[in-house]
């Protein structure tokens, strides 16, 4: 029971306002994200549809075209395609795995302290309640306060008691009612910008494809690029996998020349032992 009543006279006698200022404090945080994050957001916001058209067109032209356009660009779809193009001489694969490093990095940008605003909003109700609870105690504790009066000064106590009461419960409704303002901006904005991460990452999807349907073209198609002269010149899709391919089928013609000649070798042999 000491345990109890020392807890008691701790929530009894620093009440339920540090609650109310710590939740102030959090929601002055939370606000701040909240404006970096839409700032952050906006700055990026760029027209993809016209943009994945002009993807389409610069590619027709050349490899630089469309990285140039790519840098242009100050979202994160285009930051991740640009990872892309960068390789894209090595190889549809390298391209792919460059672009798939990217937007794993662009992902944690886009999420950047965003847990602050999820943690927030799914605690500061508890945190609101832990006040009201503050201020439950309080109002039982005026009672019984008010219950210790001796009968002289039971009169005087019973109108005294009554105001104590009702100062704790309006105390421990103002902290839910602090709790649930934090909160709820916090999880709107969250649920807001997380809606935006995955309509970025998904047409940071879509743009990739577009580049890879260009990269993962048949072997006869050639892709446009630019030479030192600033002309644009055509180059076989497939790099190295053509050459290689070109040089094995080359290198099975040859086994099978010298395969026949040494048939015929023997054949011409066996006729002369014949002969003999």
């Amino acid at each position: 029971m000491k345990l109890i009543e020392w807890l008691q006279r701790i929530m009894v006698g620093f009440g339920a306002a540090w609650v109310m200022w710590l939740m102030l404090g959090l929601s002055v945080i939370s606000v701040a994200i909240i404006l970096e994050r839409a700032w952050f957001f906006w700055s990026l916001r760029d027209d993809l549809v016209n943009l994945s058209k002009e993807l389409r067109a610069a590619l027709e032209d050349s490899l630089e075209a469309a990285q140039r356009r790519m840098e242009a660009s100050p979202s994160a779809e285009a930051a991740v395609v640009s990872a892309g193009l960068a390789v894209a001489h090595k190889g549809p694969k390298a391209a792919e795995e460059a672009m798939g490093g990217a937007a794993a990095l662009q992902k944690m940008k886009l999420e950047r302290r965003l847990a602050y605003l999820g943690t927030l909003g799914n605690n500061a109700p508890f945190i609101g309640l832990f006040g009201t609870v503050i201020g439950v105690v309080g109002a039982f504790d005026a009672l019984g306060q008010a219950a210790k009066q001796p009968l002289a000064q039971a009169a005087n106590a019973s109108q005294l008691a009554p105001q104590a009461v009702m100062s704790s419960i309006a105390e421990a409704l103002v902290a839910t009612a602090v709790g649930l303002a934090v909160a709820i901006p916090a999880v709107a904005a969250n649920n807001f910008f997380q809606r935006l991460i995955k309509s970025t990452l998904a047409n940071t999807e879509a743009l990739s494809r577009i580049l890879m349907s260009y990269l993962a073209a048949e072997p006869g198609f050639e892709l446009p690029i630019t030479n030192g002269s600033g002309k644009s010149e055509r180059k076989a899709q497939g790099g190295l996998k053509s050459s290689s391919a070109s040089a094995s089928a080359s290198a099975s013609a040859s086994k099978g020349t010298a395969s026949k000649k040494a048939t015929d070798e023997k054949a011409a042999r066996g006729e002369a032992e014949e002969e003999s």
